[in-house]
């Protein structure tokens, strides 16, 4: 007995086309979709100076790869393939538009994979609208042109869902062939490797993936087990879970591949645990990831952001009712989602890891959801009039990130301390990793000056970011000694010397001749 209507089987049949719209026109589609992804990703991309976070990657992947991993260990939170593929990347350069580069590369890539993904599972139509949300998600859009690991993160998610859900959707079936079968399987495996290679906190995907698969077993060898029961047979018959064995084969060679980074993973974990700067989540952390997840950047006040969150919010509705039939599409995709703003937060109970940009791959599910509710909408005129809707209200939030959305001015600070430098001056930094953006543009005017961080040199002390205190007062004075000016580059400061015992140590000895601030960070020129 079918319990959902011809309509409805046209959305949620994977692989089904709908109004009879031929795959090349699908494709074509599809391709324009994917330039527009570029273009936006493309956009400007080295207009803005890479900021401190950017310059610690180039910083990082210069270095041979052997030395990466020890740094990496050893000072970072993050697992190495990011860091690796930039280091090959930066062969051809390190200006800043190519290095982001890399990042515009894996976020346009992803667009396709991720269209692949909804469209077996819901259909051609909510595979294209969601591959559209994809591509003008301004979210997106900003990781993709900055030189971090999170549009690579999303990447390999994205691969590794649309091989799940070919195997889900055609694990089984007589007209798949194996070899397309085990290339599903090997790419699923590696795609999740790659996930857990690029953020630690990717452990939460293949716990996600599990909670739906695990259980969708059982289900299944229940159903077997009662075969009279067709609300069951009905409710799970357009996905398919994969064989036990199978299943268990691919975990371990998961397991296998990602086990010699544990290691590293356990110490960087401890570290973290021991010491982070981020704050404890609240559930309004919680709605401003999920708006960032929706439309960052969107420039209006309360009342036109609740147009935002009803917009979207109506859709994601309709999604969950329309899935409602599908009980196991509706399982995955909230798995998926959930999954890691649960873990996320429970880890933050102890020690706070929540934040937005490591939970950008949760976005994708919540994006195929809303696709599945606005795919639903009857007529082509409607549904034109949601996607112009949609078009602005991305296109607005957009604008406002390319016009108004800043970075640490690091470029426009050396270059004025570089006007005015003076022989023998000092370039004092605070937070100490901060001289890594900052030498990466001061390096370029050829001045060979003494660089010396508070409380230490460039991680002369063994931590990302330490923290100044009473006991590093006396080492600073030497530092200062017989020095006739010293420049503070001072940022970061409200983490890394929050007594202010710099700025202090430095008016105690000298007179303040000019101040001046950029964005994100402060020049000090202090004389005696």
């Amino acid at each position: 007995m079918r319990i959902y209507s011809s309509q409805a089987q046209a959305i949620f049949v994977p692989g089904a086309t709908q109004t009879g719209r031929r795959p090349l026109a699908a494709l074509l589609w599809l391709g324009a979709i994917t330039l527009l992804g570029l273009a936006l990703r493309l956009w400007a991309i080295g207009a803005k100076g890479l900021w401190l976070d950017e310059a610690f990657s180039i910083w990082m992947s210069r270095h041979a790869l052997g030395e990466l991993l020890d740094w990496l260990v050893r000072i970072d939170q993050h697992p190495p393939l990011y860091y690796t593929l930039l280091h090959f990347w930066l062969a051809a350069g390190d200006r800043e538009g190519w290095v982001r580069s890399l990042s515009a590369l894996f976020s346009t890539t992803t667009i396709p994979l991720f269209y692949g993904f909804v469209r077996t599972l819901a259909g051609e139509r909510a595979g294209l609208i969601a591959a559209l949300l994809l591509a003008i998600a301004p979210f997106h859009v900003r990781f993709a042109q900055e030189a971090r690991m999170y549009a690579l993160l999303t990447f390999a998610v994205a691969g590794a869902l649309c091989c799940l859900a070919w195997l889900l959707a055609g694990e089984g079936r007589e007209a798949r062939g194996e070899g397309r079968r085990r290339a599903a399987w090997i790419g699923y495996v590696l795609f999740t490797v790659a996930a857990l290679l690029t953020h630690n906190t990717a452990l939460f995907f293949p716990a996600a993936v599990n909670l739906f698969v695990l259980p969708f077993l059982l289900v299944r060898r229940r159903r077997r087990a009662a075969p009279s029961a067709p609300a069951v047979e009905s409710a799970l018959a357009e996905l398919q879970p994969p064989a036990l064995r199978h299943w268990l084969l691919a975990q371990a060679a998961i397991i296998a591949l990602w086990l010699p980074w544990s290691g590293a993973f356990v110490q960087q974990s401890l570290g973290v645990y021991a010491h982070f700067w981020l704050a404890a989540p609240t559930l309004q952390t919680v709605l401003d990831a999920l708006f960032v997840f929706l439309s960052a950047f969107f420039p209006a006040p309360a009342p036109w952001k609740s147009s935002v969150w009803l917009f979207f919010g109506g859709f994601f509705i309709v999604g969950l009712w329309q899935l409602r039939v599908r009980p196991a599409q509706l399982a995955l995709l909230l798995a998926l989602w959930l999954t890691p703003f649960v873990g996320e937060w429970l880890v933050s109970l102890r020690r706070p890891i929540f934040y937005d940009r490591t939970l950008i791959w949760a976005s994708l599910p919540l994006y195929a959801i809303v696709a599945v509710g606005m795919a639903r909408v009857p007529r082509r005129a409607l549904l034109a009039v949601a996607l112009a809707a949609l078009l602005l209200i991305q296109g607005v939030a957009l604008d406002n990130y390319y016009r108004n959305f800043a970075k640490e001015d690091w470029r426009g600070a050396a270059a004025y301390l570089a006007a005015r430098y003076q022989p023998d001056d000092l370039l004092l930094f605070n937070a100490t990793w901060v001289q890594i953006p900052f030498d990466y543009y001061f390096e370029r005017t050829g001045i060979a000056a003494e660089r010396r961080g508070a409380p230490a040199d460039l991680f002369d002390a063994g931590v990302l970011e330490p923290i100044m205190g009473t006991a590093d007062v006396p080492r600073l004075a030497s530092l200062l000694d017989d020095r006739a000016r010293v420049w503070l580059i001072y940022s970061h400061d409200w983490y890394t010397d929050p007594q202010r015992l710099i700025s202090a140590a430095l008016d105690k000895e000298f007179d303040l001749l000019d101040r001046q601030s950029f964005y994100g960070l402060e020049l000090r020129l202090y004389a005696r």
